[in-house]
């Protein structure tokens, strides 16, 4: 089997998530990274015993590099998932894919030309709450999902947003609490209810207005594709960054996922049914422990490309769609019906 040679462009605290998940993989290696600050890069580089470079085009002229990951402030994914394609590279992009639905539509056109894949790292589908919540549900076993409700509370300081000050900043992030911290769980949730059909939301900026331009609190009702109704709250306001609240509410009993445990309540009877690893090494624990299987699912998908095991960019666009109609809903005060 090819050892797939690898490359991480951007090295903010996610790029160590990717570096581990290559360095776990057997059959690949990492052999450069991209950082403008070169300082960095190039400590970063000598310890990892990988080729440094200070500006990434250069480093996509190396024919030798497989598979790219993009590990970049939002507003560069989009240039640097092109130049990728265009170098005849596969991408890993860490999410959101893009800004907004109408990048989306520029990567996807790229994509359906280009020789490599793109895969998008929504990585919590792969812990093992989520797997085996999606595995009760598609066996009917609990009847039908009746609501699902998700409470996200996160804590982000002063020196979250000053340290990188793409952030907070709508041009630059997109956004913030929204497209950044909860998409991830916007994404559970539409992918366990079937999708969105319409949703009613609002943003707020509350505690974190003197540090961002855009939300650190938000908000929505939910008609979930599979009929159910869904309710979603989050903020990065918290003193502390709790792990996610995730219910669901079905027919013939309750999914609850507490503190990364998954137990299912069948009336008096309170099952626990697994429990999400801890995380090791420099992956926050709120995060989810599941870049490596993502990551290994993606080269996979490399070595044997008719079996795409990965999220594509048609599947990542969902979850953008939704947060860019809560806040077109946040404005307009109304509800917002999304395209299947």
């Amino acid at each position: 089997m090819k050892t797939l040679q690898a490359a991480v462009i951007g090295c903010g605290s996610i790029h160590t998530c990717h570096v581990a998940a290559i360095e776990h993989d057997s059959d690949s290696q990492l052999r450069a990274i991209a950082e403008t600050d070169i300082a960095k890069g190039q400590a970063l580089a000598q310890g990892y015993g990988c080729d440094f470079y200070a500006d990434y085009h250069q480093m996509l002229r190396d024919p030798l590099i497989d598979v790219v990951h993009i590990c970049l402030p939002h507003h560069l994914h989009l240039e640097a998932i092109l130049a990728a394609l265009a170098a005849g590279k596969h991408v890993f992009t860490e999410k959101p894919l893009a800004l907004n639905i109408g990048e989306v539509q520029v990567l996807r056109q790229a994509a359906e030309k280009a020789q490599g894949q793109v895969g998008v790292c929504y990585q919590n589908r792969l812990n093992p709450s989520s797997q085996k919540i999606k595995a009760l549900l598609d066996s009917g076993q609990l009847g039908n999902m009746l609501s699902i409700k998700a409470v996200l509370t996160w804590s982000r300081s002063g020196t979250y947003y000053s340290e990188s000050p793409w952030r907070g900043r709508f041009e630059t992030e997109g956004g913030s609490l929204l497209i950044n911290q909860a998409i991830h769980t916007l994404d559970l949730m539409q992918w366990f209810g079937g999708g969105v059909c319409a949703l009613k939301g609002a943003v707020e900026r509350t505690f974190l207005s003197d540090l961002t331009e855009n939300e650190d609190t938000a908000m929505a009702s939910l008609k979930m594709g599979n009929g159910a109704r869904g309710f979603f709250y989050a903020t990065n306001c918290h003193s502390t960054d709790s792990p996610l609240l995730l219910e669901i509410h079905c027919e013939k009993g309750l999914l609850q996922l507490h503190h990364n445990a998954l137990w299912l309540i069948e009336g008096e009877n309170k099952t626990l049914l697994v429990s999400d690893q801890s995380p090791a090494g420099k992956i926050k624990s709120y995060w989810g422990d599941s870049h490596r299987q993502a990551i290994s699912n993606f080269y996979h998908s490399v070595r044997q490309p008719e079996e795409k095991n990965y999220i594509s960019v048609s599947q990542a666009e969902v979850s953008l769609n939704i947060v860019g109609a809560i806040y077109r809903s946040s404005q307009s005060g109304r509800w917002i019906i999304l395209a299947d």
